[in-house]
């Protein structure tokens, strides 16, 4: 067959497609805490076994931000297992890896670096769950390619113009260029875009012979009018867009009939939703690329745990169930029940002959209600599958329709209406902010700062835990309001205030771009001040230790703040001598250590300290700084 032919092809390159691996998802689960880990086993085990030249990810390995010590042993684990080893790796990079991997303290693929022992490299952007954050920028994949073991490519420091320089690799005569860009909210990006401000950057050399692949990791369908990225906006050079962040597997290419390039969206390997998309049978990609012509193999995965679902809408068996019975609830729940044990013989009949798949299915039952009946108690219908169930908690899925007043019940077509139920609706923090304030009461309502940037500040809270974020983005326009009132020489009449801030508030409403950056900057502050609170906390602890006896030698608190600086001083030092070590003097980094203290520990933060709160805040605190 021509893919056995292209197994042996020295000229064609063979890769292991595979994004949105989510290791830690449920990781505490007592059921489902595995999944993830062991399907990131067999990811690699196939890699191993089908010799791919490289194994490409399209982003958010990690499910947490900051995961946990069991999910990075687990993950170190595997890399080291299958990603190690004597078998030689036979393409090459021709472009400058020092542009390539910018960011990074050791500016070089990791199969090419004397100490290490590299089978099967691994390149992968960061998605949307891990993302760099914090003061240094940093995230889980910089960990990795810290370590050795994978190849973290694709991200973009820069808000303000993208230039995505492209891996160029070579095997025989086949030339990739590999481009990659890491997750970016979707909105920024999307306006990116219409400002010409994202470039692919092509090789001067031969420029029509290289075979253009793209991995990105972005909204794919529409979520808003600009929460996400049209297919035309990549260019029309691209032969390949490998895309990330939507779990619904089509791995299949499928051709933009505007653009001409093709797309694969490979889709999740662990289910995180019980929702249709989820639902489609899981699989990862082997492309091989010879010239300009590629093939894709798809590769199911076995130790995904199956996942059934069904819709039910009530009004659609007027002879079973009417709302006026009373008891149409027990008869209902019969009725669930018999469509519970249905998919669950479908899901045995599934494990036939796949010893590899987890025993207990993910079974999902979505029933609309709409047209008078009540909904039955959830938690006494999952005890009966405590056992038999990987998720007893949410089979059942209640939800309404609102029927539209200008129709009548009878006008209703509930067979059309359950085709979008609102579980499948994602809200983003930042809607429910907008939406909060859009319908708050007037008094309720912001006056200083904007929905969006609050959203923004709100999902910094959330998702990547700046317990500060929302205080300093109020400071930060609070200082910057208090200048423009002050430019403008504005009265000290209330109305007059209040109107000159009105208008300076609807002047950063229009003007996005400096939103963005205002937010940011309150971000940026936020971190550091999470940093300056850790340092502050590790010499408190630090004077405690003095005063229960280390400071019987008379010390005085003077002492304190030299302690800090050295700390500080020392492990900068560190850093920057083991930059730009040659690979003959990499292993005596120790020998530096005694010089190191002698560089000053100055800081680069140009912002006023502000006060360190309380440890344990929370959101409703963070808010009371907005609406007291």
């Amino acid at each position: 067959s021509f893919s056995f032919l292209l197994r042996e092809d020295e000229d064609a390159f063979k890769i292991l497609i595979a994004t949105d691996i989510h290791l830690g998802y449920l990781e505490k689960d007592p059921v489902r805490g595995n999944d993830t880990f062991a399907t990131f086993n067999e990811i690699l085990e196939q890699a191993q076994k089908n010799e791919v030249d490289f194994v490409l990810l399209g982003g958010d390995l990690f499910h947490e931000n900051k995961p946990s010590r069991r999910t990075v042993h687990s993950c170190l684990e595997s890399l080291r297992k299958y990603c190690m080893g004597d078998r030689p790796v036979h393409f090459e990079i021709l472009s400058d890896q020092a542009v390539n991997f910018h960011f990074s303290k050791f500016p070089w693929v990791n199969y090419q670096d004397g100490n290490l022992n590299i089978s099967i490299p691994i390149f992968s952007i960061h998605g949307n769950h891990d993302d760099p954050t914090g003061v240094d920028a940093l995230c889980a994949l910089d960990i990795l390619s810290c370590a050795g073991l994978l190849n973290h490519f694709g991200r973009s420091n820069s808000v303000e113009k993208i230039d995505i320089s492209p891996i160029l690799l070579r095997k025989g005569r086949t030339k990739i260029a590999l481009y990659g860009l890491g997750a970016i909210p979707d909105e920024r990006l999307y306006r990116m875009f219409v400002n010409k401000q994202v470039t692919m950057l092509r090789p001067k050399e031969e420029e029509d012979s290289w075979f253009n692949l793209f991995v990105i990791h972005q909204n794919r369908s529409k979520h808003g009018a600009t929460n996400y990225i049209p297919e035309q906006f990549l260019d029309d050079f691209l032969h390949l867009v490998i895309w990330g962040h939507e779990h619904e597997c089509k791995i299949a290419p499928t051709q933009n009939e505007q653009q001409r390039f093709y797309v694969s969206q490979p889709g999740s390997s662990v289910v995180t939703s019980l929702s249709p998309g989820e639902a489609v049978k899981k699989h990862i990609g082997l492309l091989y690329i010879k010239g300009k012509n590629m093939k894709m193999e798809k590769i199911p995965l076995e130790t995904v745990r199956s996942f059934h679902m069904e819709d039910v809408v009530l009004a659609d068996y007027p002879d079973l169930f009417n709302p006026d019975n009373p008891k149409v609830t027990q008869a209902i729940q019969a009725f669930c029940m018999e469509k519970v044990e249905m998919m669950l013989d479908n899901a045995e009949r599934d494990r036939l002959g796949n010893p590899r798949q987890p025993e207990k299915p993910l079974i999902r039952l979505r029933v609309d209600y709409t047209g008078g009946f009540e909904p039955f108690s959830v938690h006494r219908f999952s005890q009966k599958y405590v056992d038999r169930i990987a998720n007893p908690k949410d089979i059942i899925h209640f939800f309404r329709h609102r029927e539209q007043k200008e129709k009548n019940e009878s006008d209703l077509n509930f067979g059309k209406l359950v085709r979008k139920p609102s579980e499948g609706m994602t809200l983003r923090v930042e809607d429910l902010v907008k939406q909060y304030f859009q319908t708050a009461e007037k008094k309720l309502q912001l006056s200083l700062l904007t929905e969006r940037g609050m959203g923004e500040a709100v999902q910094e809270f959330v998702d990547k835990e700046e317990k500060d974020a929302i205080e300093e983005l109020v400071k930060f326009q609070l200082e910057k309001t208090q200048r423009f009132l002050k430019e403008r020489r504005t009265d000290a009449e209330e109305e007059k205030i209040d109107e000159e801030v009105r208008k300076f508030r609807e002047s950063r409403r229009k003007n996005a771009e400096e939103e963005d950056e205002e937010v940011r900057e309150a971000i940026t502050r936020a971190r550091a001040h999470r940093s300056e609170d850790a340092i502050l906390a590790s010499a408190s602890s630090d004077e405690e230790l003095m005063d229960t006896g280390v400071k019987a030698s008379g010390d005085s608190d003077d002492g304190l703040p030299s302690t800090v600086s050295r700390g500080r001083g020392r492990g900068r030092g560190r850093a920057r001598g083991a930059r730009g070590q040659t690979s003959a003097a990499r292993g005596s980094s120790q020998r530096r250590r005694g010089n190191a203290s002698q560089e000053p520990a100055t800081s680069s933060r140009t912002y006023k300290p502000v006060s360190v709160p309380a440890k344990n805040m929370s959101i409703v605190d963070g808010m009371s700084t907005v609406c007291p």
